[in-house]
């Protein structure tokens, strides 16, 4: 999408600097900008360190929007993948920033930001009709299909009778007089329909077909030649930015359905916002925002230091117990309708035995594969049923008598550090299912969904297609790189029998892909070039590793790294590395065990909480040892200020707890580093003077799934340890000491506590700090903080 809308300002021969949207850059982004415009040039990538502050936001869609509108450059849109809302707001903020400050003969970027259905749904929205949000995606899945059936071929309307039918309802409603007669009304906006979902047809005998008037109004205005943007109702190039509220506000108005709206605008904007499963998910990127991911698109991953864990989700696979009960259950009524005209019966309700044997004929699917896959599905929930007893009976003695005391489980179905065959695997072929039933499975539960959905009226989505798709996966991924395991999470369902594990678990099996910078590597291959960017990204060459940038290298495109340190005055911030004894399990003990270690951690933290004039944040490496030092600052008023403690809670929950702790006198706030306060959440101003981290945050090594994915690790990379979890527990602690200086006035104190941090040995994590923080976090003794701190704050006051 180059236009003529570049231009070479009278003060510099950097064109970038019209679209930059500040009066001067800082020196940091002047350079990263140049380097993030060159190597894209070239179709490759910038893996850029930043520190908080250095204004990356700006510095990515500045290099990405310029290269846009150069009329010499193949980039037709910036694609913007963030994983933390607050950074997508942000980047919102920057558009409308540079589109504020661009020439007035310039025409604005065009943006728009992606949410989901329920976000942008009017009836979910406003939870009328007869919506389920909770289930909002089937819903509406199911809702179209039904509209698409009445206007299709052979269809008994036309999608501009069934939308004109809607809005007269409103009318009519209106001229009787009727108490109650209202628009439905979202975004501030009044919408042609009612509140309730219309019908179309039916009697006093019949039930009328449910349809959703918002698509029925999208499908009239769908030319015929299917270009969907031509069906947008209003103009959006010359609108800047789109964000989910005015999205819904002009497409609602008009009557026609904001997510059609968003999937017809997303190819054709100049910048798109969202997050990385627009980019990673296969099922996301398969029907949805596939038309993004080409060689015309500058891709920018924000927050890249959890683009290998987020992408790990996304690439891998599972599929739960219930969900295999729900699809030999669907795959079962198939079967049913051909056995009984088979066997001279017609049982009413059942779907129609012709309808299922032309829908199998056309897929070319036969009854007996349906059959087997129904005997496999069955045998495996009983094998599952059989694996889990026998877990519980072994390591969980007495959990019949008392279900409620039990905790999230991992049952390996292999030694997770002697990659082979996993258990499932070795039954399944003991038990006579080989090959046909697993590679079969996908395309077997497809045409089944396929034949009941055009059955049944039903709004839900079908197990049998993700069982069978996750069955296919199981067989063809290979035995080194994933992992399989049985994953039991706590639930409640009262609707189980007193003595079965169900009642207190629901149990999934899951395949793990251990090492994704294949899958990471190969899909940002798939764009022109971009910027993957973070305050954490070192070590770089990690990085590179682990998220397949050296895929990127292999293959001939250059590769670009930058790292810029803090670049406000140093005279303002305090940086501690306290040499206090290593806070690992062998040294600590359980919570509440009294010990040099804890009482040394304690008593820093303290003396923090206590000396800093301001907001104090004390990250730990759990939620239980969180708990342990609120105690701890808390007893006998040792800090002087209110303690909060952070808890795994709700968002809704968070956000009190952010609330109350900005709000007021000072405090101090205790949370996990591995929790959602620590990242991504904004600090700025006075409402944060010192941050405190206990321990180095390395998640449990005991765990099955850990332990495979470093054996993993070992084998691709050489050392397991050091680059899945050493790396990023490091990162996570930066990233919560980096919530403290965002701007050249601010002023605070950051502070890491344990010797790993502070000197070297066998295990010390110092060397994983970048160069310009080993320099400032100077090593101290316990017993010299306080001078340190005192000193620091009587300069500050």
């Amino acid at each position: 999408m180059a236009t003529a809308d570049y231009t070479v300002t009278e003060a510099t021969d950097q064109p970038w600097r019209t679209v930059f949207g500040h009066p001067d850059p800082y020196p940091e982004q002047a350079d990263g900008i140049e380097a993030a415009r060159a190597v894209a040039d070239d179709g490759g990538f910038l893996a850029l360190e930043g520190a908080c502050g250095t204004g990356k936001t700006m510095l990515a869609l500045t290099a990405g929007i310029d290269l846009v509108r150069d009329p010499d450059s193949d980039y037709e849109r910036v694609l913007v993948l963030t994983s933390v809302k607050q950074q997508l707001r942000q980047f919102e903020a920057d558009l409308r920033t540079i589109n504020d400050d661009l020439p007035d003969d310039w025409r604005p970027v065009s943006g728009m930001t992606l949410v989901g259905k329920a976000d942008v749904c009017p009836y979910a929205r406003e939870n009328r009709g007869r919506i389920d949000t909770s289930n909002v995606y089937e819903r509406c899945e199911g809702l179209r299909e039904r509209t698409r059936d009445l206007v299709g071929d052979g269809g008994e309307t036309t999608a501009g009778a069934l939308a004109e039918q809607a809005r007269r309802a409103q009318t009519g409603l209106a001229d009787t007089g009727e108490d109650g007669a209202s628009y439905l009304e979202t975004a501030g906006e009044p919408t042609p329909y009612l509140p309730e979902m219309p019908e179309h047809g039916g009697s006093a005998t019949r039930d009328g077909v449910e349809y959703c008037p918002f698509y029925a109004q999208y499908l009239d205005d769908l030319p015929e030649d299917g270009d969907a943007a031509e069906a947008v109702p209003f103009d959006f190039a010359d609108r800047g930015l789109i964000d989910a509220e005015e999205l819904v506000r002009l497409s609602a108005g008009h009557g026609t359905c904001p997510h059609s709206m968003m999937g017809a605008i997303l190819p054709q904007v100049e910048v798109v916002v969202g997050n990385y499963y627009h980019a990673f998910d296969p099922t996301t990127v398969g029907g949805f925002t596939g038309a993004l991911v080409d060689d015309s698109t500058f891709v920018v991953c924000d927050e890249a230091h959890m683009l290998e864990p987020r992408v790990r989700d996304l690439v891998s696979d599972g599929v739960a117990d219930a969900s295999l009960r729900d699809a030999e259950n669907e795959l079962t009524r198939v079967i049913q309708p051909v056995q009984f005209e088979d066997s001279g019966r017609r049982v009413e309700g059942t779907t129609d035995a012709d309808l299922v044997r032309g829908e199998l004929a056309d897929a070319e699917v036969s009854l007996d594969e349906v059959k087997l896959l129904v005997e496999f599905v069955r045998d495996l929930r009983e094998e599952l049923d059989r694996r889990v007893e026998g877990f519980l009976d072994a390591e969980r003695r007495g959990w019949r008598d008392d279900p409620t005391d039990l905790d999230d489980e991992e049952i390996p179905l292999r030694d997770p550090e002697e990659p082979g065959v996993d258990d499932i695997t070795e039954w399944a072929r003991d038990a006579g299912y080989g090959e046909k039933v697993w590679a079969r499975a996908e395309q077997v539960g497809a045409v089944a969904a396929r034949i009941l959905d055009e059955a049944e009226e039903e709004d839900r989505q079908r197990a049998a297609p993700g069982v069978g798709r996750t069955l296919n996966a199981w067989y063809r991924c290979d035995h080194e790189t994933y992992f399989r395991e049985l994953e039991l999470l706590r639930t409640w369902d009262e609707t189980e029998p007193p003595d079965s594990w169900r009642r207190a678990y629901n149990a999934r099996l899951a395949l793990h892909n251990c090492v994704p910078a294949d899958a990471i590597g190969e899909r940002l291959a798939d764009f022109g070039g971009g910027v993957l960017m973070s305050a954490t990204l070192a070590p770089l060459d990690v990085f590179r590793e682990v998220t397949g940038l050296n895929y990127i290298e292999s293959e001939g495109r250059p590769l670009e790294q930058r790292t810029y340190g803090l670049g406000f005055p140093e005279e303002n911030r305090a940086s501690f590395a306290v040499d206090a004894p290593k806070f690992t399990f062998s040294n600590r003990g359980p919570p509440g065990e009294d010990n040099e270690t804890r009482r040394a951690h304690a008593d820093a933290a303290a003396e923090v909480a206590a000396t800093t004039p301001g907001n104090v944040l004390v990250g730990m490496p759990s939620y239980g040892e969180a708990e342990w030092m609120a105690g701890e600052l808390e007893a006998d008023g040792r800090v002087g200020k209110e303690v909060l403690i952070d808890e795994s809670s709700d968002d809704t929950a968070t956000e009190a707890l952010k609330t109350d702790f900005f709000d007021g006198d000072a405090k101090v706030l205790v949370t996990s580093i591995r929790g959602t306060l620590t990242e991504g959440v904004d600090y700025e101003g006075d409402r944060l003077a010192a941050a405190v981290i206990c321990g180095v945050p390395i998640i449990n090594t005991s765990s099955p799934r850990t332990r495979a994915v470093k054996t993993a690790y070992d084998r691709e990379f050489g050392d397991g340890f050091e680059t899945a979890l050493t790396v990023p527990a490091v990162r996570k602690a930066r990233q919560a000491i980096g919530r403290v200086i965002r701007g050249s006035d601010e002023v605070g104190v950051r502070c890491l506590i344990d010797a790993r941090y502070a000197r070297e040995s066998w295990n010390a994590v110092r060397e994983y700090l970048p160069e310009y923080e080993r320099e400032e976090f100077r090593p101290v003794s316990p017993d010299m903080l306080r001078f340190g701190l005192e000193r620091f704050w009587d300069d500050h006051r």
